[in-house]
């Protein structure tokens, strides 16, 4: 059975409020760990996740963005929500872990190189293959993002790296760059019409691609009532969790990193983040 990482950091946070307490029974599973970064004054752990040292930051983002984040007061937040992401990625490719979820507060993918907006600091996903490539020598990385925006820091980032397989599905309009592939998804999606989407888009072409290991920026915004809704259902999410953790398991060893990222309904985030979780540790929603 394969064994999977939840990396969980203390927050502000209306959505995830109902969080840790909503991963009752999944915690207790001999397959599932949790690694939490007590943030920013709960009792310490065993599990502690240490924030990610500075110069990590800067060999993705210019000096001044780093500058501008620290002023923003989030700046502590958003080194505990990057560095998730980057030791899921480090214990999964060391073998430790197989795949993983993230809960970020402050991220990930409207960080770019320069800038920073819609609640998103620094670019998690982004440090984590930085790292994986430093300290591994990892090359071929693919990333396939479902929040219903575009993610615009995650593209300017890769955007002439030809060994980052980057396919975002949001409401941005077509575009084709190198590896890079923005997905007009319309208005109203239905879930078979949506999934027909990744299948044509990502699926095939990460086939082709053989990534390392696949990075799943995921967003729930597009779920029918909330703040992205582009018409699909709370179970479109469990199907796609099911596509994604099967392609990971047939192109890439299992490797698979989930990042929270858009969403704001709280009964939402309650419901879908288990659900997503128990098909990563190998069990039905």
């Amino acid at each position: 059975m394969q064994r999977t990482g939840i990396f969980f950091h203390y927050q502000d946070s209306v959505r995830l409020q109902d969080f840790p307490a909503a991963l009752e029974g999944i915690l207790d599973k001999d397959n599932v760990f949790l690694y939490d970064a007590f943030y920013p004054s709960k009792p310490p752990s065993s599990f502690d996740l240490e924030p990610i040292p500075e110069e990590w930051l800067h060999q993705v983002h210019s000096s001044e963005m780093v500058e501008r984040v620290r002023g923003t007061g989030a700046f502590e937040g958003a080194l505990f929500s990057a560095a998730g992401t980057v030791a899921a990625a480090i214990k999964i490719w060391r073998g430790e872990i197989d795949n993983a979820f993230i809960f970020t507060g402050y991220g990930d993918h409207h960080a770019g190189k320069n800038s920073f907006g819609g609640g998103c600091y620094f670019n998690g996903a982004a440090i984590a293959i930085s790292q994986l490539r430093r300290q591994f020598g990892a090359k071929r990385l693919a990333i396939v993002d479902t929040d219903a925006h575009h993610g615009n820091g995650t593209w300017e980032i890769f955007e002439d790296d030809g060994e980052v397989l980057y396919v975002c599905l949001c409401s941005g309009g077509r575009r084709e760059q190198n590896s890079k592939v923005n997905v007009q998804v319309p208005l109203r999606a239905s879930d078979e019409g949506y999934l027909g989407l990744v299948d044509d888009n990502f699926l095939s072409r990460a086939a082709a691609f053989e990534p390392e290991a696949i990075f799943w920026n995921w967003g729930y915004d597009g779920t029918q009532g909330d703040y992205g809704d582009i018409g699909l259902t709370p179970d479109s999410h469990v199907r796609l969790a099911q596509v994604f953790k099967s392609a990971a398991d047939r192109l890439c060893q299992g490797r698979l990193v989930v990042v929270l990222c858009g969403g704001g309904q709280r009964d939402l985030a309650t419901r879908l983040i288990p659900q997503v979780i128990s098909v990563l540790a190998g069990e039905g929603p």
